[in-house]
């Protein structure tokens, strides 16, 4: 939206994302996700406390403490940081080699594990809340929700799930290159990704009135 948007005022905004779910590790994903707040701190943090070439290790520490405050002053935004600077050295040292004879999917579904997990310190800003969210993640709270619940609440959302999983993957390279190949007419294909975008609309729409109040994260810092 941000990227559309700059173009209707005349300016040209580099892409932000580049499908982060897809990554093989976490030092991929954070080379994915948010990828010009990774060049700003690359740049004018990391590099000149000596990068790669001298200290490397603190050096990550201090980028992804700085990362966390950047989201706001708060213990759990530190937290979130330093979690993420742990994996990230680890991966350095060892794990990296050590996920090259892993399969492809095993990679993906581990480094979205551990992204889920951390991003339970980045929503919680009272402590106390984030450690009751992580028992109830592992079951440690003896209150699961009953079996018939789960499955209402899964179908309940489950087109908005889709909807997420195609948004995530790179469906739309894959579709825009199968296109390019069959030579379909512009009208065509300017159809179809307006049908996709209406659809899409109209189920953000309906999930707005549905639900109650829901302020965009961001709000908050």
């Amino acid at each position: 939206m941000a990227i559309g948007l700059g173009r209707i005022f005349g300016f040209t905004f580099p892409e932000n994302f580049n499908y982060p779910y897809t990554a093989q590790s976490i030092t991929d994903f954070w080379r994915r996700w948010h990828m010009t707040l990774g060049r700003f701190f690359r740049d004018y943090v990391y590099i000149p406390l000596g990068g790669n070439r001298r200290l490397q290790m603190r050096n990550i520490f201090i980028v992804w403490m700085l990362t966390g405050l950047w989201h706001g002053a708060s213990w759990n935004f530190a937290i979130w940081g330093l979690y993420f600077a742990v994996i990230l050295v680890l991966e350095k040292k060892f794990l990296l080699k050590a996920l090259e004879k892993v399969p492809k999917a095993l990679r993906a579904i581990y480094s979205f594990l551990l992204v889920m997990f951390g991003f339970n310190f980045f929503y919680f800003e009272d402590f106390s809340r984030n450690i009751d969210a992580l028992k109830v993640m592992f079951g440690l709270d003896g209150s699961a929700l009953p079996a018939a619940e789960t499955l209402r609440l899964v179908i309940s959302y489950l087109p908005f799930i889709a909807v997420c999983v195609v948004c995530s993957v790179p469906v739309k390279r894959f579709i825009l290159d199968r296109a390019e190949k069959l030579r379909l007419p512009e009208g065509v294909r300017a159809a179809a990704a307006a049908l996709c975008i209406a659809i899409i609309f109209i189920m953000s729409a309906a999930s707005i009135v549905s639900n109650s109040y829901n302020p965009f994260i961001y709000f908050r810092f």
